[in-house]
């Protein structure tokens, strides 16, 4: 479980106070409790998940590929909560990447395993994890 530290709001007093809420306290009667992220593990790196869920990064797609064309490639491996594929500004075409999303670790991993180095629209794809923790630094 996550351990929790109490912070208190320290009072300021100025010469002169403007804005909202002067003439309020602002000490409070229970201090404010937040939670801290911590890994368990610090040794390991790997995936990191986003906010909302597992994002998969597509890179080589075909310029000309649909957003159509890259869904039904990869929701065999698991249902997509988001999918961003960004266009050229100049041409029109599609940039060459995409951005998918999954709900769990597993789907990402099946899409990564079953599309990696395989062919969608004539171009090998390469798929990856956008996020990684960073491997964590040597002490000297």
């Amino acid at each position: 479980m996550a351990e929790v530290n109490d912070v208190e709001m320290e009072e300021i007093s100025a010469d002169k106070q403007k804005g909202r809420g002067i003439g309020q306290t602002r000490a409070r009667k229970e201090a404010i409790v937040y939670d801290i992220v911590d890994d368990k593990d610090k040794s390991a790196s790997g995936p990191q998940r986003s906010i909302e869920g597992w994002i998969v990064f597509v890179r080589n797609i075909h310029e000309e590929a649909t957003e159509e064309d890259v869904h039904d490639a990869f929701a065999e491996f698991g249902e997509i909560k988001n999918l961003n594929l960004n266009l050229d500004r100049r041409t029109g075409y599609l940039k060459g990447y995409a951005l998918v999303e999954y709900e769990t670790q597993k789907e990402a991993l099946a899409a990564i395993e079953g599309m990696h180095e395989k062919e969608l629209l004539g171009n090998v794809v390469k798929v990856d994890w956008a996020f990684v923790k960073p491997a964590p630094k040597k002490r000297r």
